[in-house]
């Protein structure tokens, strides 16, 4: 998931406007994009007029050179120096073919410099490649303003949320989540379908929980990898309260879930947890999930595979961890808060001090010896995002909302993983989950990302999203 998001570049030029400025904003665009570690695919100066992309000829090459890297291209950033070529720009994008995010980025003139030799027009040339684009059908990304500099700071900012949309792309296109074991009758509110996710590229790999508990069973407890695994376990978390004996189960799920996560090449995983692995393996896999979570391999509890989309999407953005949480309680009398939790699997970069406890709510029915493995605390005072997609089958889409919000330092006293929410205009977030048959389960990420989840799932993949703002 680390891997370094690459960019296709246009340069755009028009031969009536100062070519200087198409040769500046050319090394400009260059420059930026090697300091800030991205790749980059873009023409060679003696190419095109400094490696500009102006005409039919110089679409056809820069076309050519995209499809040549296509397999590296993550997005497409269109820069205008200048006023820029439409036609040029758009026949470029529809040669190459390549169906990635594209933005674009049009320089401010300095008005104190407006006569003919460094006269711009930028502002005006970005509207007629957006109008090309259309045309085109070729979706795209803007800058916040209509023009920005290069070197601004609103551009920079601009830049890491595209990335972010790329990431997304990039990540959900064939990606793969693992579905181990069957929904638990009682949680219908997860239901999918996995034709919806695979018409865009999204692949389910399923297994059975007996499989997986069955081979776990098999572990040797000489087994060096299982004494590993343990060791991992308590290093990871504070685990004094938690006998040796249930760790040494955990570790055996964990075993198993790591060999089917490498052998299927997965990205995410939803597991069957309420109350199967309580009680047929005396353990919950709260702390094995936890793990994958902060490695950034999202996984969801309770066979919730769109809630595992979900997560994964976010940490794609945000290249943080991401976690499952419930839409779970009111906070006194505050309409913009709530209290977001979860038994819980959350990673362990949500707490300050995370500790390992048994799942209070399972024990009172399976008793307390077979629920060792919950990840607790107090989720971190931290600005986040959430997000949630899921399928509509009767109207044959993918839906979802996300937005912003933050986690307070406001205490509660609970067990579990759990945090105190503050979202601007909750109330009306909330109709909308209940209206429109939304889970009760909401991915989250500690960072700002809404805007790069919302273009990648809405622009990009062409679902139907809700942005929730103040």
């Amino acid at each position: 998931m680390k891997k370094e998001v690459t960019f296709g570049v246009i340069v755009g030029n028009r031969g009536f406007f100062p070519d200087i400025l198409a040769k500046e904003g050319y090394g400009e665009i260059k420059k930026l994009l090697k300091k800030l570690g991205f790749g980059i695919v873009i023409l060679n100066e003696e190419d095109t007029k400094y490696g500009a992309v102006e005409t039919w000829e110089d679409a056809k090459k820069c076309a050519d050179l995209f499809r040549k890297n296509r397999d590296e291209i993550d997005g497409i950033i269109v820069t205008l120096p200048n006023f820029g070529d439409e036609r040029a720009v758009a026949d470029t994008l529809r040669l190459a073919n390549l169906q990635v995010p594209v933005l674009v980025q049009a320089e401010p003139d300095d008005t104190n410099a407006m006569g003919i030799n460094r006269r711009r027009d930028s502002f005006c040339g970005k509207i007629s490649v957006c109008s090309n684009l259309n045309q085109y059908r070729i979706p795209f990304t803007l800058t916040t303003f209509h023009t920005e500099s290069l070197g601004s700071k609103e551009f920079l900012l601009d830049l890491q949320s595209f990335a972010g949309t790329c990431r997304v792309i990039r990540g959900l296109k064939n990606a793969r989540i693992g579905s181990m074991g069957a929904r638990p009758s009682a949680f219908n509110t997860v239901r999918y379908s996995e034709k919806l996710l695979e018409n865009y590229g999204i692949t389910v790999e399923t297994i059975d929980l007996s499989e997986i508990l069955g081979q776990a069973e098999k572990i040797s407890t000489n087994d060096k990898a299982l004494k590993d695994e343990c060791k991992k376990i308590s290093e990871y978390i504070d685990v004094k309260s938690v006998p040796a004996s249930a760790i040494e189960r955990m570790a055996r799920f964990a075993l198993v879930t790591e060999r089917w996560i490498k052998e299927k090449e997965l990205n995410a995983t939803a597991i069957q947890c309420w109350t199967a692995l309580e009680t047929y393996f005396g353990v919950v896999p709260c702390t094995c999930m936890s793990m994958l979570s902060e490695r950034l391999i999202p996984s969801a509890c309770e066979v919730d595979v769109c809630g595992a989309v979900s997560m994964y999407s976010l940490s794609l953005a945000s290249q943080r961890p991401s976690a499952l949480l419930d839409w779970n309680n009111n906070y006194k009398d505050d309409p913009d808060g709530c209290v977001m939790f979860h038994c819980s699997n959350l990673p362990k970069s949500f707490f300050k001090k995370p500790q390992m406890d048994y799942q209070a709510i399972i024990a009172s029915s399976v008793g307390k010896d077979n629920t060792y493995g919950t990840v607790t605390g107090q989720i971190i005072p931290a600005p986040m995002t959430f997000a949630r997609m899921g399928t509509r089958e009767d109207l044959g889409e993918i839906q979802g909302y996300v937005g912003e919000g933050v986690f307070t330092n406001d205490r509660v006293k609970s067990f579990g993983g759990y945090g105190v929410a503050k979202i601007l205009n909750l109330q009306s977030l909330l109709h909308f989950i209940c209206v429109n048959g939304f889970e009760h389960h909401v991915a989250v990420t500690l960072d700002k990302v809404a805007q790069s989840v919302y273009e990648a799932w809405e622009k990009y993949l062409g679902w139907d999203i809700y942005y929730h703002s103040s």
